[in-house]
């Protein structure tokens, strides 16, 4: 059986950790930020984790 191939669209977006997390950034900070307070701002440019399924999903997806 051949190897799977990697998601390339997919692998440009997340990162798999040393640990084997999934590690993604957070939507809505690219424009239209003068009506979004300081806080909201502040979290929207740190990534987060996946969670639950998906992440076996985008693993499996990205060779991790």
């Amino acid at each position: 059986m051949p190897k799977q191939k990697t998601h390339k669209g997919l692998a440009k977006r997340v990162k798999v950790t040393g640990s084997g997390k999934v590690r993604r950034h957070r939507s809505g900070h690219s424009h239209l930020l003068s009506n979004k307070n300081a806080k909201r701002k502040r979290r929207l440019g740190q990534s987060t984790l996946v969670k639950g399924l998906n992440a076996s999903t985008i693993k499996s997806l990205v060779g991790g």
